[in-house]
């Protein structure tokens, strides 16, 4: 397919996907709010740079980070080495969340907001080593995650179980972590899947499932986006606890 009418497409897609955006701002500025939208010039370029770019992502995802991760599974499946194939889940979970951007943003919010507060000096060394072991803590949790996803893939173990005693780990510690924070562990296991992490780690678990014999994509493809999401709650508290 001529790839012009692949980007074409894509770009009516993600026209689409955004104007239901357009429409609410939109309505609530002229209708409710009955003002004119400000800098109208500017804020069209930047909407229109939006549905270039993230046309581009999607375009991307599918030519890229999509089929290299599920080649990376079928590969490490046809080999045979579960220590090889773990080695590459924890260093996958790892180095994609330490690149996040909204990983990033949330962790230098933290880490001014903790200065603020003297929960740390108020430093520029201080803010920096705050947030940079938050985003290490974070980053670990999601390599761990990902191997105890790819273990249950590869064991056919039920994710409900696992799942169900994540979440009564995250109430435990909720009870016990300082209640400063407790927000910032939650919204840590929400910026953890966000634009780098997801495609891979979908790729690699669909790939996985895809390569083992009796298991389901559909079934045990899906699952390990719910661990990577999960287990940074957890360690951000104790990271709380310690820190």
């Amino acid at each position: 397919m001529n790839p012009f009418r692949i980007f074409l497409h894509t770009l009516l897609d993600s026209l689409r996907d955004l104007l239901p955006i357009i429409a609410v701002i939109g309505f609530f500025q002229l209708l409710v709010l009955q003002q004119p939208i400000p800098d109208f010039l500017e804020i069209f370029i930047g909407v229109l740079f939006v549905l270039i770019g993230l046309s581009l992502f999607v375009l991307g995802l599918d030519m890229g980070l999509f089929p290299i991760g599920e080649s990376m599974a079928h590969a490490f499946a046809r080999k045979g080495s579960l220590g090889w194939l773990l080695m590459f889940a924890f260093a996958l979970g790892f180095g994609t969340t330490v690149a996040e951007p909204a990983l990033i943003a949330v962790a230098d919010e933290a880490a001014a907001v903790a200065a603020n507060g003297r929960m740390i000096e108020d430093d520029l060394q201080s803010r920096e080593s705050y947030a940079f072991g938050l985003r290490l803590t974070v980053a670990v949790s999601v390599g761990l995650a990902i191997v105890i996803g790819v273990l249950r893939i590869i064991r056919g173990w039920p994710i409900q179980y696992l799942i169900i005693g994540g979440y009564i780990g995250v109430v435990v510690m909720t009870l016990f972590a300082p209640k400063e924070i407790i927000g910032i562990a939650y919204d840590s296991g929400g910026v953890t899947t966000s634009t780098i992490t997801v495609p891979l780690v979908t790729a690699l678990g669909v790939g996985l499932a895809r390569s083992i014999k009796g298991r389901n994509p559909m079934i045990d493809g899906f699952g390990l986006i719910a661990f990577a999401s999960l287990t940074p709650m957890i360690f951000v508290m104790g990271y709380g606890m310690l820190v």
